[in-house]
């Protein structure tokens, strides 16, 4: 095959467009983009760093959190500096073995948050129907495993990804009407056949995501079922208080989530332009947003915040 046949099947370069029809506000649209990736790494790296430097906060549920933050920054990082690139200098080019790398540190690490969160649901589990054998259950070394467990189920369901892709002919175009490297957008620029690489891809989302939010509602039918027979009602509302953190960050992650794929899958009427708008708020929004969660709705991270600031305005 010659080399100008091999370009052919494999452009090394593809061109990311960004939000497709919005064009002429990129610019605008940078600043809000812009401030939840600055407000993600800030509150990320705070919580990583309060947690790290409490060890009042060295609890399984803290350390979960942490085993988040430091997947949703790997998230927004793999995606967010190439987004503002675009908006900013209309630097639309991406090398096709970044893309490849993009495609595969975006889908595993959404994977591995996914299963964290489910890992916080478990503990919530263990702290509230077996209160008496939560430090039994989850000590340091099943925490250590839990997460390396999640972590090796996102590099293993996830890395056929990029090998799929580069096996792929792109015989069509070499522009990705996206503001980053997708697994689907690459899969309807293949001229060839794609069933087995979206079945793949439909297989590995249900095992994690969808496996994940199962087994999440789930505990949490336990947990209802537990607190209403609690004796009291102020018994009942502490112990319930003590999910609200975690229940906003499942409705954080898992409503954009479905969305998102419900318009990619069966939205073929909705305009493109809203189609990447959902994709990227699945994408950039839970990172801001749940160290803000934490921030405010958890007593102790919020009054080491505040210890920290008094003691630097002293």
């Amino acid at each position: 095959m010659s080399s100008s046949n091999h370009t052919n099947f494999h452009p090394s370069i593809f061109l990311l467009l960004g939000i497709p029809g919005m064009e002429s506000v990129h610019t605008w649209l940078s600043v809000p983009f812009c401030f939840v990736y600055l407000s993600a790494l800030l509150g990320n790296f705070s919580i990583l760093f309060i947690i790290k430097t409490d060890s009042n906060l060295h609890e399984p549920m803290y350390f979960f959190l942490c085993m988040l933050s430091v997947a949703d920054l790997i998230i927004c990082t793999s995606a967010m500096p190439k987004i503002l690139s675009i908006f900013w200098f209309h630097d639309r080019e991406i090398y096709f073995e970044a893309c490849l790398v993009q495609v595969f540190l975006i889908h595993s690490h959404c994977s591995m948050a996914s299963g964290f969160i489910l890992a916080m649901a478990f503990d919530r589990y263990v702290a509230i129907c077996n209160p008496l054998q939560h430090s039994t259950v989850l000590t340091h070394r099943v925490i250590r495993n839990l997460g390396l467990a999640i972590v090796c189920r996102g590099i293993l369901l996830f890395s056929p990804q990029p090998l799929m892709l580069r096996w792929l002919p792109y015989c069509r175009t070499n522009i990705i009407p996206h503001t980053y490297c997708e697994f689907m957008a690459l899969i309807k620029l293949a001229c060839a056949e794609t069933r087995v690489c979206r079945i793949y891809s439909l297989t590995a989302a249900f095992l994690t995501g969808g496996l994940d939010f199962i087994l999440i509602i789930c505990s949490y039918a336990v947990i209802l079922y537990t607190v209403f027979h609690l004796p009291s009602k102020a018994a009942r509302l502490k112990t319930l208080g003590t999910c609200g953190s975690h229940v906003c960050v499942i409705l954080v992650a898992y409503a954009p989530a479905f969305f998102s794929f419900l318009t990619h899958r069966f939205g073929h009427n909705v305009a493109p332009h809203i189609h990447i708008l959902v994709a990227n708020i699945h994408l950039l929004v839970p990172p801001m947003v749940n160290p803000m969660i934490y921030g405010i709705r958890t007593k102790r991270i919020r009054e080491r915040v505040l210890q920290i600031l008094t003691s630097h305005k002293i």
